[in-house]
Protein backbone atom coordinates (compact mmCIF):
# COMPACT_ATOMS: atom_id res chain seq x y z
CA UNK A 1 0.00 0.00 0.00
CA UNK A 2 1.33 3.40 -0.65
CA UNK A 3 1.00 5.82 1.94
CA UNK A 4 2.90 7.96 3.92
CA UNK A 5 2.24 9.30 7.43
CA UNK A 6 3.46 12.78 6.97
CA UNK A 7 1.28 14.07 9.79
CA UNK A 8 -0.80 12.82 13.43
CA UNK A 9 -3.67 10.79 12.44
CA UNK A 10 -5.48 13.25 14.59
CA UNK A 11 -4.16 15.98 12.87
CA UNK A 12 -6.22 15.33 9.82
CA UNK A 13 -9.65 14.63 10.67
CA UNK A 14 -12.17 17.27 9.94
CA UNK A 15 -13.31 19.62 13.46
CA UNK A 16 -16.39 18.67 14.11
CA UNK A 17 -16.78 22.35 15.20
CA UNK A 18 -16.38 23.47 11.86
CA UNK A 19 -19.61 21.55 10.34
CA UNK A 20 -21.61 24.03 9.05
CA UNK A 21 -18.40 25.07 6.55
CA UNK A 22 -19.53 21.25 5.07
CA UNK A 23 -23.06 23.14 3.93
CA UNK A 24 -21.61 25.60 2.18
CA UNK A 25 -22.98 26.01 -1.38
CA UNK A 26 -19.98 26.57 -3.17
CA UNK A 27 -19.43 23.02 -2.40
CA UNK A 28 -21.42 22.29 -4.82
CA UNK A 29 -20.01 24.75 -7.30
CA UNK A 30 -16.27 22.99 -6.73
CA UNK A 31 -17.83 19.63 -6.86
CA UNK A 32 -20.64 19.43 -9.57
CA UNK A 33 -22.46 16.27 -8.77
CA UNK A 34 -23.17 16.50 -12.92
CA UNK A 35 -19.78 16.24 -13.38
CA UNK A 36 -18.75 13.58 -11.29
CA UNK A 37 -22.52 11.27 -12.77
CA UNK A 38 -21.06 11.84 -16.03
CA UNK A 39 -17.22 10.42 -15.32
CA UNK A 40 -18.81 6.95 -13.48
CA UNK A 41 -21.60 6.27 -16.13
CA UNK A 42 -23.93 4.90 -13.57
CA UNK A 43 -27.00 2.89 -15.34
CA UNK A 44 -28.35 1.61 -12.36
CA UNK A 45 -28.10 3.53 -8.30
CA UNK A 46 -30.46 2.26 -5.73
CA UNK A 47 -28.26 1.99 -3.06
CA UNK A 48 -25.09 4.76 -2.03
CA UNK A 49 -22.80 4.78 0.44
CA UNK A 50 -20.73 7.71 1.62
CA UNK A 51 -18.21 7.16 3.87
CA UNK A 52 -17.11 10.02 5.81
CA UNK A 53 -20.29 12.01 5.17
CA UNK A 54 -20.01 14.79 7.36
CA UNK A 55 -23.88 16.43 7.20
CA UNK A 56 -24.66 14.10 4.57
CA UNK A 57 -24.13 17.29 1.89
CA UNK A 58 -23.30 15.24 -0.77
CA UNK A 59 -25.55 12.09 0.09
CA UNK A 60 -28.35 14.88 -0.59
CA UNK A 61 -26.84 15.97 -3.53
CA UNK A 62 -26.57 12.60 -4.93
CA UNK A 63 -30.03 11.27 -3.77
CA UNK A 64 -31.20 13.88 -5.96
CA UNK A 65 -29.01 13.20 -8.96
CA UNK A 66 -29.61 9.38 -9.00
CA UNK A 67 -32.68 9.24 -7.68
CA UNK A 68 -31.53 6.57 -5.69
CA UNK A 69 -33.61 4.55 -2.88
CA UNK A 70 -31.21 4.56 -0.18
CA UNK A 71 -28.40 6.96 1.01
CA UNK A 72 -26.37 4.85 3.67
CA UNK A 73 -24.37 8.06 5.03
CA UNK A 74 -21.42 6.67 6.99
CA UNK A 75 -19.36 8.95 9.13
CA UNK A 76 -16.73 8.01 12.52
CA UNK A 77 -17.92 10.79 14.15
CA UNK A 78 -20.85 10.93 16.90
CA UNK A 79 -20.61 15.01 16.43
CA UNK A 80 -21.86 14.46 12.47
CA UNK A 81 -24.29 11.47 12.97
CA UNK A 82 -26.38 13.69 15.20
CA UNK A 83 -25.91 16.85 13.37
CA UNK A 84 -27.72 13.83 10.46
CA UNK A 85 -30.07 12.92 12.53
CA UNK A 86 -31.18 16.00 13.76
CA UNK A 87 -31.36 18.01 10.44
CA UNK A 88 -31.60 15.90 7.79
CA UNK A 89 -33.24 12.29 8.34
CA UNK A 90 -36.88 14.15 8.79
CA UNK A 91 -36.60 15.81 5.24
CA UNK A 92 -34.83 12.80 3.68
CA UNK A 93 -36.12 9.40 5.32
CA UNK A 94 -33.90 7.32 2.88
CA UNK A 95 -30.35 8.95 4.14
CA UNK A 96 -29.80 6.75 6.60
CA UNK A 97 -26.84 7.43 9.16
CA UNK A 98 -24.07 5.30 10.37
CA UNK A 99 -21.60 4.85 12.87
CA UNK A 100 -17.96 3.05 11.30
CA UNK A 101 -14.95 2.65 12.54
CA UNK A 102 -11.93 4.06 11.50
CA UNK A 103 -11.46 1.31 8.36
CA UNK A 104 -14.55 -0.83 9.12
CA UNK A 105 -18.10 -0.10 8.60
CA UNK A 106 -21.16 -2.75 9.59
CA UNK A 107 -23.31 -3.18 6.52
CA UNK A 108 -23.81 -6.23 4.32
CA UNK A 109 -21.34 -7.55 1.50
CA UNK A 110 -22.48 -6.37 -2.03
CA UNK A 111 -25.04 -4.24 -1.00
CA UNK A 112 -24.13 -0.85 -3.12
CA UNK A 113 -24.40 0.31 -6.24
CA UNK A 114 -21.87 2.90 -5.37
CA UNK A 115 -19.22 4.00 -2.84
CA UNK A 116 -18.16 7.74 -2.11
CA UNK A 117 -15.90 9.92 -0.50
CA UNK A 118 -15.62 13.52 -0.78
CA UNK A 119 -12.27 15.08 0.67
CA UNK A 120 -11.98 12.09 2.79
CA UNK A 121 -8.93 10.33 1.48
CA UNK A 122 -6.42 12.25 3.04
CA UNK A 123 -7.69 11.97 6.66
CA UNK A 124 -7.86 8.33 6.36
CA UNK A 125 -5.52 6.26 9.00
CA UNK A 126 -5.24 3.47 6.74
CA UNK A 127 -6.54 3.94 3.23
CA UNK A 128 -6.09 0.91 1.74
CA UNK A 129 -8.16 -1.12 4.94
CA UNK A 130 -11.41 0.91 4.05
CA UNK A 131 -10.63 0.76 -0.14
CA UNK A 132 -10.88 -3.10 0.59
CA UNK A 133 -14.22 -2.26 2.86
CA UNK A 134 -15.88 -0.05 -0.23
CA UNK A 135 -15.17 -3.50 -2.55
CA UNK A 136 -16.70 -5.51 -0.14
CA UNK A 137 -19.90 -3.60 0.00
CA UNK A 138 -20.22 -2.99 -3.68
CA UNK A 139 -22.14 -4.87 -5.76
CA UNK A 140 -20.81 -6.50 -8.77
CA UNK A 141 -20.29 -4.07 -11.38
CA UNK A 142 -20.65 -1.25 -8.67
CA UNK A 143 -18.31 1.81 -8.84
CA UNK A 144 -15.79 3.43 -6.07
CA UNK A 145 -15.81 7.46 -6.78
CA UNK A 146 -13.06 9.33 -4.63
CA UNK A 147 -13.03 12.50 -5.07
CA UNK A 148 -10.18 14.76 -3.01
CA UNK A 149 -8.16 17.93 -2.52
CA UNK A 150 -5.20 18.43 -5.52
CA UNK A 151 -1.89 18.57 -3.59
CA UNK A 152 -0.92 22.16 -3.48
CA UNK A 153 -1.40 25.27 -1.94
CA UNK A 154 -4.40 27.32 -1.77
CA UNK A 155 -6.01 29.66 0.32
CA UNK A 156 -8.65 26.62 1.61
CA UNK A 157 -8.59 23.44 2.50
CA UNK A 158 -6.20 20.95 4.67
CA UNK A 159 -2.44 22.07 4.42
CA UNK A 160 -0.44 20.76 1.22
CA UNK A 161 1.99 18.43 3.32
CA UNK A 162 -1.69 16.04 4.23
CA UNK A 163 -2.99 15.95 0.90
CA UNK A 164 -2.79 12.97 -1.28
CA UNK A 165 -1.13 12.02 -4.40
CA UNK A 166 -2.91 11.21 -7.46
CA UNK A 167 -0.95 8.36 -8.13
CA UNK A 168 -0.52 7.26 -4.79
CA UNK A 169 -4.89 7.26 -4.75
CA UNK A 170 -4.92 5.73 -8.02
CA UNK A 171 -2.58 2.65 -6.98
CA UNK A 172 -4.27 2.01 -3.86
CA UNK A 173 -7.44 1.97 -5.50
CA UNK A 174 -6.25 -0.71 -8.31
CA UNK A 175 -4.52 -2.43 -5.52
CA UNK A 176 -7.86 -3.01 -3.66
CA UNK A 177 -8.98 -5.04 -6.80
CA UNK A 178 -11.18 -2.27 -8.87
CA UNK A 179 -10.58 -2.27 -12.48
CA UNK A 180 -11.19 0.46 -15.18
CA UNK A 181 -9.55 3.03 -12.71
CA UNK A 182 -9.27 6.33 -13.98
CA UNK A 183 -8.43 9.57 -12.55
CA UNK A 184 -8.88 13.06 -13.43
CA UNK A 185 -7.63 16.60 -12.63
CA UNK A 186 -9.67 19.04 -14.66
CA UNK A 187 -11.25 20.31 -11.68
CA UNK A 188 -9.69 23.35 -9.65
CA UNK A 189 -8.91 22.21 -6.05
CA UNK A 190 -10.10 18.54 -6.87
CA UNK A 191 -9.27 15.14 -8.44
CA UNK A 192 -11.18 12.61 -8.58
CA UNK A 193 -10.43 8.98 -9.39
CA UNK A 194 -13.21 5.95 -10.14
CA UNK A 195 -13.11 2.33 -10.65
CA UNK A 196 -15.10 -0.29 -10.70
CA UNK A 197 -15.96 -3.84 -8.95
CA UNK A 198 -15.67 -6.74 -10.85
CA UNK A 199 -18.13 -9.36 -12.09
Amino acid sequence: MIFIKEANVHDRKFNPQKLQKLNSPDRLKDIPPDYIMGKLNLKKSEVLVEIGAGTAFFSKAFLRQLDAKTVYACDLSETMLQWIKDNVTLKYPNIIPVKTGESTIPLEDRLADMVFTINLHHELENPGLMLLEAYRLLKPGGKICIVDWLKKEMAEGPPAKIRCFLGDVKAQVVQAGFGNVKDYEDLAKHFLVVGEKGH
